[in-house]
């Protein structure tokens, strides 16, 4: 099965260029940091084979990658493009890696077959397909939506895209708070917001599905209802939930400590629990006031669940009873309070809207690492809704300056017929 390898060096700052020499790949230069649409464009230009391949730089491929995407070609002639997903086993190991990684093997293995875009993590193109549609657009400067771009340009064109699940790489990227809360607003949400508003065209699948619109909306009503309750003054009230979310997170303490001195992470922790258990005892919560206080005996001695190896039996099953009984505790401590009860009934329904996504994480991670995802992915649905509403003020005022410019472009065309046509009278014959 013949095919070429070809890498990209897009103003790569360490050995790259060097290290693919090395294993007798073909190296092309942009000359500089021109954006990944621009490389993956001058790739396909030096590539000699009917179907384009592209990889990001941060996955590997896995034994079968590229027969299948020849044999997936070869069996429908209808076919236009095909692409994967990750797999569920990424290299990095910490909890938003891992949680990350599988946040988008879940996505891409429950999306529609017949996919409404394409993607360059692992996606393959039928060459005059490319061609026939211009490729990648090159304004995207740095990584961002620009396969999604050109998927929207094959779908709206009539092109058969096919989401396989068995066409799998795994992920090398270790994810960090800070770059990904960057690549989910600045460089996702926002232009993937312009896009579909530009576009008209908002297709039931993958991220955009109606369960994860409707997610969006609910995020938003528990934080305006936190904000509700704080402001009547019923913020001792919080307590319960505060606790509730603090040990849903427990399973993520082992790394959360690594990111500061130990003994700074010990006296936070203290600090954190002294402060809810004392609000707890000063309402009368007792029976919360001790499973906080047991809380760092659990804690500190709980290793990456995620990780089996590392974590015993006895020990897992322990800190398991402990959390989920502490939580029934929790839930049990909350007032009878209407807001209250609506925020405990919005928290559910978002529960259940993303309850398959839950059950995939529980099934590959265990408990406590699903238990630790619901808080951070509650957040990550507010903030993929204040990313749509920036793209949206975004998008509006684009539409209004160009209204605004459209009469003087009519003027200005005007004027240049009219001189076209005086010069076409005044000219030589």
């Amino acid at each position: 099965m013949p095919f070429e390898t070809i890498v990209v060096d897009d103003g790569s700052t360490d050995n790259t260029r060097e290290r693919a020499l090395g294993f007798g790949t073909r190296v092309v230069e942009t000359g500089g940091r021109r954006g990944p649409g621009c490389a993956r464009n001058l790739g396909s230009k030096y590539a000699s084979g009917d179907i384009l391949f592209f990889l990001d730089a941060d996955v590997c491929v896995q034994l079968d990658t590229v027969k299948r995407i020849q044999e997936c070609f070869a069996s429908d002639a209808s076919l236009d493009a095909v692409i994967g997903s990750y797999d569920r086993f990424p290299a990095c190991w910490n909890f938003l890696s891992q949680y990350r990684n599988l946040m988008h093997t879940y996505v891409h293995q429950s999306g529609n077959v017949n996919a409404s875009t394409f993607w360059t993590g692992c996606g393959a193109i039928l060459r005059e397909v490319f061609e026939l549609h211009g490729g990648f657009d090159e304004s995207y400067t740095r990584p961002a939506i620009e396969d999604i771009e050109l998927g929207y340009r094959l779908v709206l064109g009539g092109s058969k895209i096919m989401l396989d699940r068995q066409l799998q790489v795994t992920h090398l990227k270790r994810w960090s708070l800070w770059n990904i809360f960057k690549t989910d607003i600045l460089d996702r949400g926002i232009p993937w917001t312009e896009l579909i508003l530009r576009r008209r065209f908002m297709p039931n699948d993958l991220n955009l599905k109606l369960s994860q619109r409707f997610s969006v909306t609910v995020a938003f009503l528990v934080i305006a209802l936190t904000g509700l309750l704080v402001a009547e003054e019923h913020l001792a009230a919080l307590i319960p939930l505060l606790a509730i979310v603090f040990l849903m997170l427990a399973g993520w303490w082992s790394e959360i400590r690594n990111l500061v001195r130990p003994r700074i992470s010990v006296a936070l922790l203290g600090c954190f629990v002294a402060a809810l258990a004392g609000e707890a005892y000063r309402l009368r919560m007792f029976p919360l006031v001790v499973v906080l206080l047991l809380s760092p005996v659990f804690i500190l001695t709980m290793r990456p669940s995620y990780i089996r190896d590392k974590t015993p039996a006895w020990s897992y099953i322990l800190s398991s009873l402990y959390i989920v009984g502490s939580l029934v505790v929790a839930l049990a401590s909350i007032p009878d309070h209407p807001l209250l009860l609506a925020w405990v009934a919005l928290v559910v329904l978002l529960g259940v809207l993303n309850m398959g996504f839950y059950r995939f994480l529980m099934r590959e991670r265990r408990i406590l690492f699903m238990l630790a995802a619901i808080p951070r992915h509650s957040f990550h649905h507010f903030y993929n809704g204040f990313s749509f509403i920036i793209g949206l003020c975004r998008h509006e005022w684009s539409e209004l300056t160009r209204s605004s410019l459209r009469p003087i472009e009519q003027e200005m065309r005007q004027v240049h017929s009219s001189l076209a046509g005086i010069s076409g009278e005044d000219g030589p014959e």
